[in-house]
């Protein structure tokens, strides 16, 4: 197994999108890359404390490839935007690679230079080292499952999710 951890605006999205992938044993929702110990939702949402919303994906390579959980990523946002997507707007929702050790990074090096030919530059993704990881608050787990209907779903998750079912429809689970 395999964990990385990503940032692409609201973790919602990237928590909706890989936990339809082949091969994803785990997707945790949470906040790294600040100066606060153990934010709350709240902090967080401030954009005081430098934490960025992320997902820490767990998954076997071995039945699907890094390289695709990487790609899926740079689909489901737009690596353009500087500390935003969309509506939402923050350091907290800044795009950003955490890595674990020096293979990580030049993996995470590589998919933003893949990232960039199909997005045509302009790539602001950070690479950060990975520090503290703090699990969200349990309502943010496996939030769009647990509230389909709700507006954000509908309206910013569910169109991420099925570009994603369409482009990448061979590790797609079986309902």
């Amino acid at each position: 197994m395999e964990t990385f951890v990503l940032a692409g605006g609201c973790f919602w999205c990237l928590d909706a999108v890989y936990r339809t992938l082949e091969g994803v044993h785990d997707v945790v929702s949470g906040y790294t890359g600040g100066t606060v110990p153990n934010p709350s939702y709240e902090q967080v949402c401030t954009g005081t404390t430098g934490q960025a919303e992320a997902v820490a994906v767990t998954f076997d390579p071995a039945v699907i490839p890094a390289e695709v959980i990487l790609d899926v990523f740079f689909t489901l946002h737009d690596p353009r935007q500087l500390n935003r997507q969309g509506n939402d707007i923050g350091t907290q929702y800044r795009s950003a690679m955490f890595y674990d050790g020096d293979a990580q990074k030049a993996l995470f090096e590589s998919a933003i230079e893949h990232a960039a030919e199909l997005w045509d530059g302009g790539i602001v993704t950070t690479l950060e080292p990975l520090g503290e990881f703090y699990r969200a608050e349990e309502y943010h787990q496996d939030f769009f499952a647990k509230n389909p209907g709700q507006g954000y779903c509908m309206a910013v998750a569910l169109p991420k999710v099925n570009k994603v079912r369409k482009a990448y429809a061979k590790y797609i689970k079986a309902a």
